[in-house]
């Protein structure tokens, strides 16, 4: 197959969807990888190192749209890219369409295959394409909450860990998994008091069990929340449903429950956020102020450590796109439910029910659309 690897165009996204040594195992199992000029130059990778590795250089994004069977990117399709998608190619990357109603029409009209890293699931239900930017950004969010507490940026001028003879911060943390619980590793480390809300019994009791003593596992409801809010220096949002838009948690009423100056991170802001005063931000301008709370919600916070998140991504990715490219895209989801979850529109169908779901579309069982392929090879038996 001939796989083409993006340079992201979104802004300040540094990573890069292949390192060279992903691509010199693609061009040793005999596919062909073309890679857009300066794609890994954010993270620190060379147009030659790509070429020693065995890829082929292009000056455009056209030119690997137009010829190749399999797209690899960081990020979603932007706009300017809409028109150059083309019906039956794969387009493998972090879709989340749940946050954009625009993207999910795009991509639909396209008849492209959209097989999103977000939804790639195990049997165990854990998401092997997700975890490792999810660990990358639940670390960064406190790194970010606790610089933008700082008075500098409007914060409340207090340090997380405090010094001998002054208390330490709060950090109040929506969600234990993946996300949560690196964040709570963190800020733990620093010293904050930090209270870990799930509505998982188990997951809080297993919290409880690998977690220091300043970490208080605490089941998560309306009434938590608003117990908690009044004392956070940080709050940080880390809930996920697979494909599906984050839950709401907190509510512009809410705010008023918080201190001038504490810190929102909202990690869920790329499936819309779960606080309801979150907005998309950027690198460039990561944060807004509402009723004196300030407002981290970047969309593509590991863009920031783009070496670290590109040799994390390509680590987990690789095996994937090797199945998808020796196989093919229909064959290789028919053997590996895992791919096959990954699924989100197959040629303009509509096949993961969160994204439906959203936005009031029909819905199609991928097991359905990938139909046609089954029954022609019956008939040739």
């Amino acid at each position: 197959m001939r796989i083409g690897v993006l340079k992201e165009i979104k802004t300040k996204e540094n990573r890069v969807a292949m390192t060279p040594a992903g691509v010199e195992q693609l061009a040793a199992r005999g596919h062909e990888v073309l890679v857009e000029s300066r794609a890994g130059e954010g993270s620190g990778f060379a147009d030659a190192q790509y070429e020693k590795a065995g890829a082929r250089v292009c000056r455009t994004a056209r030119e690997i749209y137009e010829s190749c069977g399999m797209i690899m990117k960081v990020k979603e399709p932007l706009a300017a890219e809409y028109p150059l998608l083309r019906r039956g190619q794969v387009v493998f990357t972090y879709f989340h369409f749940a946050a954009s109603e625009e993207l999910t029409r795009a991509v639909i009209a396209s008849r492209c295959i959209a097989v999103a890293y977000e939804t790639v699931t195990r049997t165990n239900g854990s998401l092997p394409l997700l975890t490792p930017m999810s660990e990358v950004a639940g670390k960064m969010a406190v790194h970010e909450g606790a610089k933008y507490l700082e008075k500098t940026y409007g914060g409340k001028g207090k340090l997380l860990g405090g010094v001998p003879g002054v208390d330490t911060g709060t950090v109040l943390i929506l969600g234990g998994g993946t996300v949560g619980i690196n964040a709570a590793k963190i800020a733990c480390g620093l010293g904050a008091k930090v209270y870990l809300l799930d509505t998982n019994l188990e997951r809080l009791r297993y919290l409880s069990d690998v977690m220091p003593a300043n970490c208080f596992p605490i089941v998560s409801s309306p009434a938590n929340i608003r117990r908690y809010l009044p004392e956070a220096d940080l709050v940080i949002g880390a809930v996920l449903i697979p494909g599906a838009a984050a839950p709401r948690l907190v509510t512009r009423e809410m705010l008023k429950l918080m201190k001038k100056g504490t810190v929102i991170v909202d990690v869920a802001i790329d499936q819309g956020g779960c606080f309801e005063t979150a907005r998309p931000t950027t690198h460039d301008d990561p944060i807004y102020e509402v009723d004196g709370v300030i407002h981290y919600c970047v969309a593509n916070m590991p863009g920031a450590v783009s070496m670290t998140s590109t040799i994390a991504l390509t680590n987990a990715t690789l095996p994937y796109a090797l199945e998808i490219a020796e196989k093919g895209i229909r064959r290789a989801a028919l053997e590996n439910p895992e791919i096959a979850q990954g699924i989100n529109i197959f040629e303009g169908k509509v096949t993961h029910p969160g994204v439906a779901e959203a936005f009031g579309m029909a819905y199609t069982p991928v097991a359905k659309a990938l139909a046609p392929a089954r029954k022609k090879a019956g008939r040739g038996r």
